[in-house]
């Protein structure tokens, strides 16, 4: 058996491990709770609700957003006054209290939209602190009751957003749509596979120098030729700002700017002159009676034609009579064999007859 001085000894080593993990437990307790003031002296002040907005014993009590303390307890006072009809035990550490004017005003607030509730402690600005046992002054709930509705509105969208995307997702996983299509769709995904191919054999032409681009890139003669280009539009350039040549001159020559200026007014001179009706193309194109005998005399060179195209006249059979054109095309050839044969015996057809008396 073990003896005495043993079990003593592992009694008190159990003790001890107890008492540590009573310290760490404790010691977790405040870093969770926040209260990093456990044994500090506490003072109560009270506040009166017309409403607790399920508010709880234990929720914190904070000055300014700063924790201060802890809510004791909420219990309705049974009055019958709308204000006063819960009460709010507020457990605040008492080295707090000056730093609490007697006219601050108490607040309901949340910690998020979600989270838990807490008391408020709005510092007001008299000079005089509050003792305890001190009653501060409520904050109407009713703003904090608009906060959380208007908070349920925005989780109500946010609920009917997230539907929203668990209905694309459902679409996208069964495969429909673009994107559904594009993550599923074997034949999309082998089309892809095969672009992304070329376009890697297309890099590796232009890499290796093959091709339009690639020689661009790589082909010194190519690169020189365009340097060559450039150089030469350069000088063209510096051509161009020092005057030279035509177009240097139309920039740079103020003789032949004047002159241009010149023919220009002269060309608006005989535009205007035109538009007036004045000179033979001005009475072309203003003159009325000079329009008139124009389309006249076109009507009777028209009429002409039509004389012609339908046989009358010498004009006209020559044009439309063919036994007239054979005629005349018989007699022409019977000149020629004339003249032929007279350039070939001109004796033939010449006599010369002398009479002497």
């Amino acid at each position: 058996m073990p003896s005495a001085n043993k079990v003593a000894w592992a009694q008190l080593r159990v003790g001890i491990v107890a008492a540590v993990a009573m310290i760490l437990l404790a010691a977790l307790v405040l870093l969770i709770t926040g209260r990093t003031s456990f044994f500090a002296p506490k003072a109560n002040l009270y506040t009166f609700l017309k409403d607790s907005a399920a508010l709880a014993s234990g929720a914190n009590v904070r000055i300014n957003g700063i924790l201060a303390g802890r809510v004791a307890s909420v219990e309705l006072t049974g009055s019958t006054q709308p204000d006063r009809v819960v009460k709010v035990t507020l457990e605040v550490e008492r080295r707090l209290l000056p730093q609490i004017p007697s006219n601050s005003i108490a607040a309901m607030a949340a910690e998020n939209l979600l989270g838990s509730k807490y008391i408020n402690i709005q510092k007001g600005d008299s000079p005089v602190p509050v003792q305890p046992g001190a009653e501060l002054k409520a904050k109407d709930t009713s703003e904090f009751d608009e906060v959380l509705r208007s908070s349920y509105n925005l989780l109500g969208g946010l609920r009917a957003t997230l539907e929203r995307i668990d209905r694309i997702v459902a679409v996208v996983e069964s495969g429909e749509g673009s994107i559904g299509k594009l993550i599923f769709d074997t034949q999309l995904y082998n089309n892809l596979n095969r672009t992304a191919g070329e376009a890697n054999r297309l890099m590796a032409q232009i890499n290796s120098g093959q091709g339009t681009i690639g020689k661009l890139m790589y082909d010194d003669a190519i690169v020189t030729d365009v340097r060559n280009s450039i150089a030469r539009f350069n000088v063209l350039l510096d051509d161009l700002q020092a005057g030279k040549g035509t177009a240097g001159k139309l920039l740079k020559d103020e003789k032949l700017y004047a002159e241009l200026r010149s023919t220009m007014a002269e060309y608006r001179k005989i535009a205007a002159d035109l538009n007036s009706g004045k000179g033979t193309a001005g009475k072309l194109l203003k003159d009325e009676d000079l329009h008139k005998q124009i389309l006249a005399t076109m009507n009777r060179v028209d009429t002409l034609f039509d004389k012609i195209n339908s046989g009358q006249g010498t004009l006209g059979q020559l044009v439309v009579n063919p036994q007239m054109y054979e005629s005349l095309n018989g007699a022409s050839r019977e000149i020629h064999e004339f003249l032929k044969a007279f350039r070939s015996n001109p004796k033939k057809y010449l006599s010369i007859k002398l009479n002497l008396f």
